[in-house]
């Protein structure tokens, strides 16, 4: 009888305990899965949800605020989750928040973290569909490696191909690497460039130099370069020996003209330059000239010792010597 009474008490305190081992296990897990706190509705689209699961937690800025109850695709391309959030915390959940989707550590489960958004909106309410931002999976990186793999596999063999027409001679590069002569001239024409460049330099440096030295108040250069009315001036000296070149260039136009009529067989001037006889005649005209005044010079000094004319070349003599003195007494 005791031992039956024992057993019972044994078995009851397992009961017992099992029973409150349960309760403190459902209510650490309604606990943990949000199950006896009052929650909002929250949703995000996402094209990939990379493994998420329903039960998996959903972070605000690292904290645990809630988990995820529903996963449903929508058409190929967008896939809905529906995240149950504490009420308390979505007080801090502004309506530009942004969620996406992440591992916990390397190997761990799926969560949806909730990043806080730069601008200070409102507080979301149950229901809203935030915005979402789909990281790249391990499987897209495997994807995007391979074909860079394949890439980097390709290019090495076409930079083999160019190393070997380079070292075969092939082309510029190969006509730089195996001739010497080329190099040498190529070198030659760097020194050359490198000294024409040092000589610019220089050249710019004594410009400078020389424009440092310039005074633009006195000389007549800074004068020239600074000085408007002195610009105005040149400006009208210019216009003006344009305006001359002008001139002459009308003259020198009317000149060939002239020539060219002058030119003509019908022109006088023409005919006394080009005729032959003329100066001939000329010549001729004053030789009989020159004689006929001799010979009348000969008869005036024939007419002075004639005692007819005599008297008159008195009285001419001695009216030209009163008019001499008379001359010489206004000059004193």
């Amino acid at each position: 009888m005791k031992k039956s009474k024992s057993y019972k008490s044994k078995v009851g305190l397992f009961i017992v305990l099992g029973t409150l081992l349960l309760v403190v296990a459902l209510y650490l897990i309604g606990n943990r899965q949000h199950i006896f706190s009052k929650n909002i509705q929250l949703y995000a689209v996402f094209q990939n949800v990379n493994g998420l699961q329903l039960g998996n937690n959903v972070r605000y800025s690292g904290i645990n605020v809630g988990t995820v109850n529903n996963i449903e695709m929508m058409n190929n391309a967008e896939i809905v989750v529906q995240m149950m959030i504490e009420e308390k915390t979505g007080a801090f959940i502004k309506k530009d928040a942004i969620a996406s989707i992440g591992s916990d550590g390397l190997v761990g489960s799926m969560v949806v973290n909730i990043i806080p958004g730069k601008t200070d909106l409102q507080a979301v309410i149950s229901k809203d569909t935030i915005a979402s931002y789909s990281k790249i999976g391990t499987d897209d990186m495997l994807s995007t490696l391979n074909v860079t793999n394949e890439n980097a596999a390709l290019l090495t063999s076409d930079l083999l191909q160019i190393t070997d027409r380079v070292l075969n001679g092939e082309g510029v590069l190969g006509a730089l690497v195996s001739d010497s002569i080329l190099t040498r001239d190529i070198k030659k024409m760097l020194y050359n460039l490198n000294q024409t460049t040092r000589g610019t330099n220089t050249a710019v440096t004594n410009l400078n130099a020389l424009i440092s030295k310039i005074d633009m108040d006195k000389s007549p250069a800074g004068i020239l370069l600074t000085d408007s009315i002195a610009g105005s001036q040149m400006k009208n000296v210019f216009s003006q020996l344009e305006t001359s070149s002008m001139a002459i260039s009308e003259a020198t136009k009317m000149l060939n003209e002239m020539v060219f009529e002058m030119k003509n067989e019908d022109n006088a001037i023409n005919y006394l330059i080009n005729e032959e006889t003329l100066p001939r005649n000329i010549d001729s005209t004053l030789i009989h000239l020159k004689r006929a005044s001799e010979k009348l010079d000969q008869n005036m000094e024939a007419l002075r010792h004639n005692f007819l004319f005599r008297g008159y070349f008195r009285k001419q003599a001695r009216l030209e010597k009163k008019n001499n003195k008379a001359r010489e007494k206004d000059e004193n």
